[in-house]
């Protein structure tokens, strides 16, 4: 038995070598099983991962502002919220952004996006669609093109550039970020431009760079879905804007205390 030893190891490591040459020949490498499992079976695990853990469908919303302003005078109620629905790569988003206010009892902002988004990195997603301002009159309608993700350092951006029906061009870039003071207390700063490449006196908008809008918030996350917030915004026009806002009767500067709720699902 002892001298049959040699011989039976080496017919073992044959064996072996040559169920290896096989399965490198016949599979890839990261379906070697097929080797050692029936091909038809692998086929449907391998289908199961991708459609549970790669190939899902899923949703979300998040009401990221949904606030009182204080105005300087003129309360107003704000919203601004986004949704996608869609998989890794492929997405519909659903972006908008209304203002009423109660002294003129109707709304003076009205916006709605409708986008398709494509994952080009692992941080950013490509935007591309359609917009409609149904207030301030006169309404407009443009086709849009951004970015959105997330910037070294945990910054939330999104950029978008917007072309009217009437042949307007302008561009809005945002900027926000979650300082985590504990748990569950958060400031968020944020930041917002907006540029128009050319005047366009139907809606009172100069060339240039037409507003900015600074603010802060300090949020408590009760949930992580649902955090009541308050802070201080202030928002200016600028340069021929500014003009046009001045002519009209009204501050081209707004300082605003808000009280609001943040929420998500």
């Amino acid at each position: 038995m002892m001298k049959a030893l040699p011989q039976i190891l080496a017919v073992l490591a044959s064996s072996l070598t040559a169920t290896a040459a096989m399965a490198q020949a016949d599979a890839p490498p990261w379906s070697q099983a097929d080797a050692y499992n029936d091909p038809q079976e692998m086929a449907e695990a391998r289908a199961a991962v991708q459609e549970e853990h790669g190939a899902i469908t899923a949703y979300y919303f998040l009401a990221d502002r949904f606030e009182v302003q204080s105005g300087d005078g003129d309360p107003a109620l704000f919203f601004e919220g986004q949704g996608w629905w869609g998989g890794d790569r492929n997405k519909l988003w659903l972006k908008t952004e209304t203002e009423y206010s109660f002294e003129a009892d109707e709304f003076e902002e009205a916006e709605v996006q409708a986008l398709w988004s494509r994952a080009i990195s692992r941080y950013f997603d490509f935007q591309a669609g359609v917009r409609h301002d149904f207030t301030p009159d006169p309404s407009r309608t443009y086709a849009v093109l951004g970015v959105q993700g997330l910037a070294p350092y945990w910054f939330e951006v999104d950029g978008a550039l917007f072309v009217s029906e009437k042949g307007d061009v302008s561009a809005r870039l945002e900027a926000e970020y979650d300082l985590m003071l504990t748990q569950r207390l958060i400031l968020q700063p944020r930041a917002e431009a907006d540029i128009s490449f050319q005047t366009v006196d139907a809606l009172a908008i100069g060339r240039g760079l037409s507003s900015v809008e600074l603010g802060a918030r300090l949020r408590y996350d009760i949930k992580r879905e649902f955090s009541p917030y308050v802070g201080v915004n202030w928002s200016r026009d600028v340069g021929e804007t500014a003009d046009f806002t001045r002519a009209d009767g009204d501050d081209p500067s707004t300082l605003s205390f808000v009280a609001g709720l943040r929420f998500w699902f």
